[in-house]
């Protein structure tokens, strides 16, 4: 029996051991990846900015959709082949400009694919470059992943676009956007196409390059205040900017009727935002991530109070850049095997000397190409920074046709009063009899009837709107294109009336006349200066006319054909 005691025992104690070991070593054995020891995920450490590359890439494919798709809505009205000013005859003009050859001297002052395409299709071609930019900026958004190739596939289209454009391009915006876009494509790889591509880590220099872009916006924006209206120096110009900006939203009512005082902490913490903050990116991490959050905060502001097209959106595209993967690490799950959980690993694997394989010569050319961006967007800022010293600072400009490095600014002076052209028709065979009845055109979101609620389209940008907002500071010598406009309107031009909202003669007969009027709120005074046009004899005359209530007639085009006598000669060969 004894013998056999220890034999029955014999598994017994094994297995305590086991246990007993167990239990000693469970405190001391490695945590799992993406954990810490306590077993909670672990932190992203500073310093890197894989994650950062994700958020910039599918913020940047974002706005690029919504400009693709601006574009797709709205080029063929525009300028199409029946556009209010056709590309095709810009195109042709400054072909004449140069000698009537498509040299490098044309190419180069308006860099477009279109020189490459047939004209005789020109709808279809503008087309084709925007479903394109579509599809590409849609999948970059969608899997946050992108290469060179695409990225620069994304540039060259809308390049193209701009640079035929004319004034509906010739926003701000649009060479931000493509300043923007450049850099965009030196954030990613060659080829790969992998939201982590472990050879490529994000360049420091390009995230240095969106930083300086982001310093010059604000920067140009504060002091082109600085040095134009007074209002800005009296702190007065939030009083005014509500209702007076382009394009007012439903929130700008309230903001335009808030106190005095919250108008004056406005100013300030404009002048502040833009002349001070600017100033954090080269402070140090801490300083430039408050840089980053407040530029962001302060455009989701602006876009909350207004109709600003995509420009807030895009401004917040190089703020990004301020954002390490320790920042931004919030914005990802923490699954494991998710990217966040990637970039943990990849930044342990790097801690303990680990490194992903490179090759040497692709680590040398990748080098040698960020080193040459670096040099590029050197050399072309030295104009932009002399300009912003200049005492006489020109904003929304730029020195080279490829608008990599450009000047900013928003809002030197401040309209004190609002002044809306207002678009009417009539079907009375005399236009000029008092009893004609006048018909009011309605834009999609330019204000007219008192009665509509301002529009809230924020980031889409509807360029016509815009642009009439722009032509009531002027007389139609000034602007072609509505002219070309009228004479549409007088033909009831399917495509032209798409960009409108309200056409009073749908269904009916064209309009016999149309009256263009400068309208103000009341206690205000009309103005009155324009051209009165007669289709049918083909002659014209300025002066003013009373046909419609109140006086307010810029310019009056009938035509029994239904055909305005607006001039269509092509605009001289002029960079927008």
């Amino acid at each position: 029996m004894r013998s056999d005691g220890p034999a029955m025992a014999a598994p017994e104690e094994p297995l305590r051991r086991r246990k007993a070991g167990a239990a000693g070593l469970a405190p001391e054995s490695p945590p799992g990846p993406g954990r810490d020891p306590a077993g909670c995920p672990a932190r992203l450490r500073a310093g890197t900015f894989w994650l950062t590359r994700i958020v910039l890439l599918k913020a940047l494919a974002f706005v690029y959709f919504v400009a693709f798709l601006v574009a797709f809505h709205q080029n063929k009205q525009l300028i199409g082949d029946r556009g209010l000013l056709p590309c095709r005859v810009y195109l042709r003009s400054v072909q004449q400009h140069f000698r009537g050859q498509v040299s490098w001297e044309t190419v180069s002052y308006a860099p477009t694919v279109l020189w490459l395409l047939d004209w005789s299709h020109m709808d279809f071609n503008l087309d084709a470059l925007a479903l394109l930019g579509l599809g590409i900026s849609s999948f970059i958004l969608v899997s946050g992943c992108a290469n060179m190739v695409l990225m620069a596939a994304l540039w060259v289209l809308y390049t193209s676009l701009v640079n035929v454009g004319q004034i509906w391009y010739s926003f701000g915006w649009e060479s931000q956007l493509l300043e923007t876009g450049f850099l965009g494509i030196f954030l990613c790889p060659l080829w790969t196409l992998s939201p982590l591509p472990r050879g490529t880590p994000t360049s420091r220099i390009v995230l240095w390059g969106y930083r300086w872009l982001i310093f010059r916006i604000m920067l140009g924006a504060g002091l082109i205040k600085i040095r134009g209206d007074q209002c800005w120096r009296d702190l007065t110009c939030m009083d005014f900017h509500y209702e007076t900006q382009p394009v007012p939203n439903p929130v700008a009512y309230f903001l335009h009727h808030s106190p005095w005082w919250f108008h004056r902490f406005e100013t300030l913490s404009n002048h502040f935002l833009e002349l001070v903050v600017p100033f954090f990116v080269f402070l140090g991490r801490q300083m430039c991530i408050l840089h980053g959050a407040l530029q962001i905060l302060f455009q989701m502001v602006l876009i909350i109070s207004g109709n600003l097209s995509f420009l807030n959106w895009l401004t917040i595209v190089p703020s990004l850049a301020c954002f390490d993967d320790a920042t931004l690490g919030f914005l990802f799950p923490s699954r494991p095997g998710c990217l966040k959980d990637q970039v943990l690993r990849m930044q342990e694997e790097e801690a303990r000397g680990a490194r992903a394989p490179r090759t040497r010569a692709g680590s040398v050319a990748r080098h040698t190409v960020n080193l040459a961006l670096g040099v590029l967007v050197a050399w072309l800022s030295v104009p932009v920074v002399l300009n912003l010293l200049s005492p006489r600072q020109v904003m929304n400009s730029s020195f080279n046709p490829l608008r990599i490095v450009n000047t900013y600014g928003a809002f030197g002076s401040i309209t004190k009063e609002r002044t809306e052209i207002i678009l009417q028709g009539t079907a009375s065979p005399n236009a000029s009899a008092p009893d004609a009845k006048w018909e009011d055109y309605e834009f999609k979101c330019k204000p007219g009837d008192l009665r509509r609620r301002p529009c809230l389209i924020s980031p889409y940008h509807h360029r016509l709107d815009w642009l009439m907002w722009f032509a009531a500071f002027q007389t139609y010598e000034h602007n072609e294109w509505i002219i070309h406009l009228a004479g549409k309107l007088l033909a009831n031009d399917a495509q032209a009336l798409s960009l409108l909202a309200l056409n009073p003669f749908a269904g009916r007969a064209p309009p016999r006349g149309l009256l263009w009027g400068l309208g103000q709120p009341p206690g205000n005074m009309p103005r009155h200066n324009g051209l009165r046009t007669s289709g049918g004899s083909g002659e014209s005359t300025t002066g003013t006319s009373s046909a419609a209530p109140g006086a307010r007639t810029l310019l009056r085009a009938s035509g029994g054909s239904g055909r305005g006598s607006a001039p269509t000669s092509p605009r001289s060969a002029s960079r927008t």
